[in-house]
């Protein structure tokens, strides 16, 4: 457990000063910065484009874990990359080729992943498994903030476990949506190694921020003793 990545998502953090709201969870105990990029196409909602991306790599050394949301992706994956990435994940869906985007994204130095929306199959992974570094599976559906985790979606994370471990790759497996205190043992359980947190690190403002990632930490010390 004490490996666990916790990532929190600067989608709830208080846009009017996001670059004082990155220093702050990376003082609060953050281990990467996630950054969820959103196209209004793909996802019903627009976010941030690289150069936001590049003027906040300046208050981090923290790694950037850059998920976009966006379709076609590979024309943008490059700017993305430029703007201080450290890595990229794309959606299964989001072009006609993943194995293709994939090598494009590791030909530029980074770290690739794979996202999975709820209804999409674990198994469309299984081909390219040697060719990621995290799994993204998205236990709410992608767009907004703040949703309910959907239960299903822990049998999604134990059949990656066992992919993972049977293949024996180096796969970061995270989730996104809905984690908190009262669901992150489960997914732990279930065999995340790394959990998306917005609103439930980003809720109280900023002097609640090492409390709530300690409180999360506190929920995945519970659940891995109670195994």
């Amino acid at each position: 457990m004490q490996n666990t990545i916790i990532s929190p998502s600067i989608l709830s953090a208080d846009f009017a000063c996001l670059g004082e709201e990155i220093r702050r969870i990376d003082d609060a105990g953050a281990d990467w910065i996630h950054v969820d990029v959103m196209d209004g196409h793909f996802v019903p909602n627009l976010t941030i484009g690289p150069n936001v991306i590049k003027a906040l790599r300046t208050h981090t050394k923290k790694p950037f874990d850059v998920h976009l949301m966006i379709s076609p992706v590979d024309a943008f994956i490059e700017a993305y990359v430029d703007a201080g990435a450290d890595l990229i994940t794309v959606h299964a869906e989001a072009g006609p080729h993943l194995h293709r985007t994939l090598q494009l994204i590791r030909s530029l130095g980074v770290k690739a992943g794979v996202a999975l929306n709820p209804a999409t199959p674990w198994q469309v992974v299984e081909p390219v498994i040697h060719d990621i570094d995290l799994i993204l599976v998205m236990s709410v559906n992608p767009g907004f903030g703040g949703q309910k985790f959907i239960p299903g979606q822990l049998d999604k994370i134990a059949a990656l476990r066992g992919l993972i471990d049977g293949c024996g790759a180096d796969v970061v497996l995270e989730v996104d949506g809905g984690v908190n205190a009262d669901t992150a043992g489960d997914v732990l359980a279930a065999g995340a190694t790394a959990l998306v947190a917005g609103t439930a690190v980003f809720t109280g403002g900023p002097s609640a921020y090492a409390s709530n990632i300690a409180g999360l930490r506190a929920a995945l010390s519970s659940a891995d003793a109670a195994d």
